[in-house]
């Protein structure tokens, strides 16, 4: 049987985590957040979880759409599973509906009879965050609108830290013309202007997940290089680089065995920060209308929203909310992380 364990300075570092509340915590909410808008579907849609009808039970939510047509309607497009839900119990039938706790889908508009949107709060309607200026349910877009910014931040991350740390190991590693070539091109990359590309990329096609997150990635590496340069540097240097080369070892070998695993503790740290740009980031380029197409739910398009309909405060505030938590989750994760892997309160240097 295969044991998972960890070496003593690792245990060490997450115990020092650990006690930091504040961090600790935070993450536990953080993990929690991410959780409810990964499986948003079971507790924010429009499909119901469970609908028993005529002595059959039906899953609607991770199923095939089902139509009224299959539920006694005559219509045979999706079944509108609220209107089933009060159809049934108005008429005292044995066939009943359990729907999630927000019933509205993020792209969903509820208009109300002689009401124009946006609608404010409303238990009574289930609208508890209000709706935006569409009559789309403002908890809903939120939830959904968060669970696109962790796959952007996850994909961000992943990427950033590929090229950058793949890119400045080999810098610092290798040094000499390669190293002061590579500066050189970074510097000249790093002075192109990231916003005039994304306007260019927004009028000539429209931008996806993918295409944004690409071109975000690509004006974001270029820090994580001269990081991870100086930590290959340093970590070259050492006398157990040079006893592995006297052995014979090769680059490939040194670099993956020794220089990668002692220079990426610190890099560890800027994980959390790098999360809260990929986040400001995807919100900044909705917000300027040049981030994801419509109508696919965005917290800076709600904030957009929000700025131009200050008659309905709820809306600027709830996205504004949301943002400001996990901005303030993501920033005490990282200090906590970056307090318990510092090396220059827990490692001597000789």
């Amino acid at each position: 049987m295969l044991k998972f364990k960890l070496n003593p300075i690792t245990r060490k570092k997450l115990e020092r985590f650990r006690s930091n509340r504040r961090g600790f915590y935070s993450l536990i909410i953080f993990s929690i957040l991410s959780l409810l808008a990964v499986f948003a579907e079971l507790w924010v849609s429009n499909r119901a979880l469970i609908v028993s009808y005529e002595g059959e039970w039906y899953f609607p939510t991770y199923t095939d759409q089902k139509s009224g047509a299959e539920f006694g309607e005559d219509y045979t497009f999706e079944a509108n599973y609220r209107d089933l839900a009060k159809k049934w119990k108005e008429e005292g039938s044995d066939n009943w509906v359990l729907l999630p706790l927000v019933p509205y889908g993020p792209n969903e508009s509820d208009f109300q009879e002689g009401k124009f949107p946006p609608f404010e709060p409303s238990f009574a309607d289930r609208h508890y965050l209000g709706t935006d200026k569409t009559a789309r349910d403002v908890l809903a877009r939120l939830v959904y609108g968060f669970r696109i910014v962790l796959g952007f931040s996850v994909g961000y991350v992943s990427l950033v830290y590929l090229i950058g740390v793949g890119i400045g190991c080999s810098m610092g590693y290798f040094g000499g013309k390669f190293d002061l070539l590579g500066q050189r091109l970074i510097e000249i990359w790093s002075n192109i202007p990231f916003l005039y590309v994304v306007i260019i990329v927004a009028s000539v096609t429209t931008p996806s997940f993918w295409k944004l997150l690409l071109i975000v990635v690509a004006f974001s590496w270029t820090g994580m290089t001269f990081y991870m340069r100086s930590g290959a540097y340093k970590e070259k240097a050492r006398d157990y680089v040079a006893a592995a080369e006297a052995l014979g070892a090769g680059n490939g070998r040194i670099i993956f065995k020794h220089v990668l695993p002692n220079s990426l503790s610190t890099l560890v740290t800027f994980i959390p920060f790098t999360v809260a740009a990929a986040i400001t980031s995807l919100t900044a380029l909705d917000f300027l209308n040049f981030g994801l197409p419509v109508p696919t739910p965005s917290w800076g398009e709600l904030l957009k929203q929000g700025t131009t309909n200050l008659h309905a405060p709820w809306i600027v505030l709830s996205a504004f909310g949301a943002m400001v938590l996990v901005l303030l989750l993501v920033t005490f994760i990282g200090e906590a992380i970056r307090e318990a892997f510092d090396p220059k309160k827990f490692t001597l240097y000789q």
